[in-house]
């Protein structure tokens, strides 16, 4: 890169920082750090739902599917759009009756709703350790960028993967920490659009103009790679059951929900998400990865995407890239940060340990948690080799415990906390024993979907056998769950 290159580069830090101060000033309270004051609109939050979902690990990912097969790989992004409109029709009217009764700030706190303390703990729990390590997959895929374009050699006797992970983490937790979630759904808005714009305006025109245009891209690649079935029926079922569920657990979009005015402005965010990860982003990331795989056949698949910015693009334009690219990996780190950072303050200290503090103290304390888990984030990312599998590992941890009991809460009126409890300690348990240990599952199906099993037959079972026992609360419960569905 050069000079040019890297003022780009700088410039576009300093503006997502001065973000970050701006909002600082401006928040008073947890309301105004972790749901943005209830105020936010469907535009912003429709493209900080796809900015946090798709990100940079999915980013450079995609690229790395592209690399290995081609078009087919697109079907990964296919579940974002399912779950993205499945949630708007079937999620969102139902917790967005219950939030205007409740003033709720997180994903727990709706399980408290209907189950108890309990189990919103174990929620907690389950999903802040799981969006620790979301966070870790986006760090790395910083710092695999910055490594191909920024930092190809490091000072002061560093290696220039750590270097970039220092640095690119630095950056991604200073503005999360001062900011809260209304810096991060601001600056979303700013890195999707420039990510939007540097893919479709810049990178894809000159890219193939370095190929020699589309007609030798596609002698160079088999067939296959033009197809959308070079792909096993495994892998998408794979996909599907570890990614669609997220959109029903996932904290950072609770938060997006809460953020909404109300149920019309949220139903409209999830479309706009929906719509921009399949087909818009889908096809875009894997067609660069294939075309990485013509000019760098020898580098690895999900390195092909940064060498191809670091050696395509021309001057000026690889600044822009780049800073698209960190676009999208930090604003995908800075919600998992704030979505860590919620469930440990929120739903675990504040609740059990000062109940009792001021605001301005709880707001000091979100801060400073959020700082100390992406301390964590980097030293986890340091230990995975690939950023899809850090992704999709945090994934099949949450679905597997989380899944099953929110489902039966929103739908099933016999589901118990005795069952929700259970069913959420079994299913998570079980999927982080196999992964930890590596052990293969039968028909190659991925620990997630036999941990989704496993949750369901228990969570049923203990329901059954164990009712809640207070009539009253379960009765009001569920009137607020069915009255918002007309």
């Amino acid at each position: 890169m050069t000079v040019v290159d890297f003022a780009i580069l700088i410039l576009y830090m300093a503006v997502v920082l001065y973000v970050g101060f701006h909002h600082y000033r401006k928040n008073k309270n947890a309301e105004d750090y972790y749901v943005g004051s209830r105020s936010i609109s469907a535009h912003h939050v429709g493209l900080s739902i796809v900015a946090t979902d798709v990100g940079g690990g999915f980013s450079i990912g995609l690229g790395g599917l592209g690399f290995l097969m081609g078009l087919s790989g697109s079907w990964l992004l296919f579940t974002g759009l399912v779950g993205a409109w499945l949630t708007a029709v079937l999620v969102i009217p139902r917790i967005k009756a219950i939030d205007a009764k409740q003033n709720m700030l997180t994903y727990p706190d709706f399980l408290r709703f209907k189950f108890g303390e309990r189990v919103a703990l174990l929620a907690a729990v389950i999903s802040g350790i799981g969006y620790l390590g979301f966070t870790g997959g986006q760090v790395l895929a910083g710092a695999k960028l910055a490594s191909a374009t920024l930092f190809t050699s490091a000072p002061f006797g560093f290696d220039p993967f750590q270097f970039s992970l220092y640095t690119i983490a630095g950056v991604v937790i200073a503005y999360t920490v001062i900011g809260g979630l209304k810096a991060v759904i601001y600056t979303d808005t700013i890195q999707w659009l420039i990510l939007l714009f540097g893919l479709i305006c810049v990178t894809i025109p000159v890219t193939l103009y370095e190929l020699g245009g589309w007609h030798t891209l596609k002698d160079s690649l088999p067939p296959g790679f033009f197809s959308l079935t070079n792909v096993s029926a495994v892998q998408i079922i794979n996909w599907m059951v570890t990614i669609i569920p997220i959109w029903l657990v996932g904290m950072t979009l609770y938060q997006r929900m809460y953020a909404c005015r109300d149920e019309a402005e949220a139903k409209k965010a999830w479309f706009i998400a929906g719509i921009f990860e399949y087909p818009i982003m889908a096809f875009m990331g894997v067609f660069l990865g294939m075309c990485a795989r013509v000019l760098f056949p020898s580098v690895e698949a999900e390195m092909g995407l940064p060498t191809l910015i670091r050696e395509v693009l021309p001057i000026g334009v690889t600044g822009i890239v780049v800073a698209a690219y960190f676009s999208a990996i930090m604003s995908t780190a800075d919600s998992c940060l704030m979505a860590s950072s919620g469930n440990f303050v929120n739903d675990i200290i504040q609740r059990y340990f000062i109940k009792d503090a001021p605001e301005w103290k709880i707001m000091r304390l979100s801060m400073f948690v959020t700082l100390i888990i992406g301390v964590l984030a980097v030293l986890m990312a340091s230990r995975f080799n690939t950023v899809l599998d850090a992704i999709l590992y945090a994934y099949s941890f949450m679905v597997s415990g989380l899944f099953v009991p929110t489902l039966g809460a929103y739908f099933w009126r016999r589901s118990s906390s005795k069952g929700a409890f259970w069913g959420m300690l079994s299913g998570g348990t079980f999927t982080l024993i196999m992964l930890i240990s590596g052990m293969g599952m039968p028909l190659g199906l991925d620990a997630s979907f036999y941990g989704i099993v496993l949750s369901a037959i228990v969570f049923i079972s203990f329901s059954l056998l164990f009712p809640d026992r207070k009539p009253k609360v379960c009765k009001e419960v569920e009137q607020c769950l069915t009255s918002s569905i007309k």
